[in-house]
């Protein structure tokens, strides 16, 4: 991973935040006017409730529900573009696709609605991408995502709570796994190997190294005649410097 692959921009907190914003306006557009956007969700094994795949992530029943799926986009969407950039459209686009056709394949018959099927696709991605990886940054946020929303697995499990869609759920982990397994891994910067790291480095034949000695004195290779002498002194420091004068023969001598 390069070190321009993690670049702060204001489309890392922007686009999170016109996303979550779009939520809250079409919610209150829905009880400033009434409008019942219920039946644009998902509606299981029904042609016409597959128009719910695309809309159910902006649809929600109360403000109890949209400020609780709210919370978690603005943590995990901003995480995502922040160290997925590349991967980020895709994991939302073909989260809420697939997410969706499994909600409705397998969801029970009812109205399915809510972004937690998102949230719970960029909870898997996050966390299986990361373990993936080995990359110190990505298992670093893998372990927090977990740390944060670990719990919310219980809530893919039928009868954990009724009034919840844990097919939904269900489907947004399952699909956020196969995007882990979709998407190629972030390329990562491979750790700077100095030529006196490697295991068949030759102090001896290094054009700068072969000057010193083992013990790390300098060694006059060009005049080896010439006596040298290491004084360590101080100048104007608390550390301790060591300088090379070489004394020679003078030619008039």
């Amino acid at each position: 991973m390069t070190d321009n692959h993690f670049k702060f921009s204001n489309t890392i907190i922007g686009l999170p935040v016109f996303f979550v914003l779009i939520l809250w306006i079409i919610y209150w557009i829905q009880i400033r006017f009434d409008f019942d956007f219920y039946q644009n969700g998902i509606y299981p094994r029904d042609f016409s409730g597959l128009q719910g795949v695309l809309f159910s992530p902006f649809i929600h029943e109360n403000l109890n529900h949209l400020y609780n799926n709210s919370i978690p986009l603005v943590v995990l969407l901003p995480a995502l573009q922040f160290f997925y950039s590349k991967q980020s459209v895709g994991v939302i686009g073909y989260g809420i696709l697939f997410s969706g056709l499994i909600t409705w394949l397998i969801g029970r018959e009812n109205y399915h609605i809510g972004a937690s099927g998102l949230i719970y696709v960029l909870v898997s991605f996050i966390f299986f991408k990361g373990i993936q990886t080995r990359y110190y940054r990505l298992v670093a946020l893998s372990f927090a995502v977990i740390l944060l929303y670990g719990g919310m697995i219980w809530y893919v499990f039928p009868d954990v709570d009724q009034n919840i869609s844990w097919e939904g759920h269900l489907g947004g982990f399952i699909t956020g796994f196969g995007l882990s397994l979709c998407y190629k891994a972030p390329e990562y910067a491979k750790p700077i190997v100095y030529d006196w790291q490697r295991h068949d480095f030759d102090p001896a034949q290094d054009p700068f190294m072969k000057h010193f000695d083992e013990n790390g004195n300098f060694i006059n290779t060009e005049n080896p005649d010439e006596e040298t002498e290491i004084i360590s002194t101080y100048f104007n420091s608390d550390v301790s410097v060591n300088y090379v004068i070489t004394k020679t023969e003078s030619e008039d001598k």
